[in-house]
């Protein structure tokens, strides 16, 4: 019975036991990442850096000869999903591996577009590959993202990925990545530098990187096939293979 007048009681809503499950494991995985590099390069574990805000856009318009290696520790942030980069690869003017190489067309004219922008292009039909526009306008190169972890968002990741593990698997090659985040070629040209959509944000530098040959380019001209170019932090197993051509810078 209900008595007129009476104060009706506020009513909470409760999150069920799976999302809580969920929520503690994606914050428990982003300490294992921390903790888990840390304890292989000989160090005691520390919580990882708090989520920094946007980059600017002059971060980005640089050589991404040079951009590739300050990239990494960097985050990646769309909605409640944050990665951490852990692997890159740098695309120049003039390389014959970069997709600038054949000039502006209606596929790589965001290659050609201001320093910090995405260009993401659909590879083999099946895979979103993101990258980071480097430089000023008009140079025509990029980052690649090849591999990341995660930080935040697993449940999301997962669904994203079809794939319900916390192992390197997860996220370590470039189509996992664009996967994870949700992109499609609709992504090219956006800001990276602006509030919302997709961010890349300040995050903690990795104390060692590792170098070596970029992968997949056979293609290219011996030179820039044998070039230095893929860069990743050490001491992670969230690196795609092969791991074997790395080595410390």
């Amino acid at each position: 019975m209900t008595i007129k007048g009476a104060t009706t009681p506020p009513r909470f809503k409760r999150s069920s036991p799976r999302k809580k499950q969920q929520q503690l494991r994606s914050r428990r995985l982003a300490v294992d990442v921390g903790a888990g590099e840390a304890e292989a390069a000989g160090r005691p574990p520390h919580p990882l850096s708090p989520i920094g805000r946007a980059l600017p856009r002059d971060f980005f318009e640089v050589d991404s000869l040079d951009l590739a290696p300050r990239l990494l520790g960097k985050l990646l942030r769309r909605d409640e999903v944050v990665l951490r980069i852990t692997e890159v690869e740098a695309y120049r003017p003039n390389d014959s591996a970069c997709h600038g190489r054949f000039g502006i067309t209606a596929r790589t004219a965001p290659v050609f577009g201001p320093g910090g922008h995405a260009y993401v292009y659909l590879c083999y039909g099946l895979h979103m590959m993101l990258n980071i526009v480097a430089d000023k306008e008009g140079v025509g190169s990029a980052v690649l993202i090849r591999s990341c972890a995660p930080v935040s968002g697993l449940e999301t990741i997962q669904q994203r990925r079809g794939q319900q593990t916390e192992k390197p698997v997860l996220l370590t090659g470039p189509g996992k990545v664009g996967q994870a985040l949700g992109l499609s070629t609709d992504w090219s040209n956006h800001p990276l530098y602006t509030p919302g959509g997709l961010e890349v944000l300040e995050g903690p530098e990795p104390e060692n990187i590792l170098v070596g040959p970029r992968v997949g380019i056979e293609y290219a001209l011996p030179e820039h096939v044998a070039a230095l170019w893929r860069f990743a932090v050490a001491d992670t197993p969230w690196i795609s293979a092969p791991k074997n051509t790395l080595r410390l810078r």
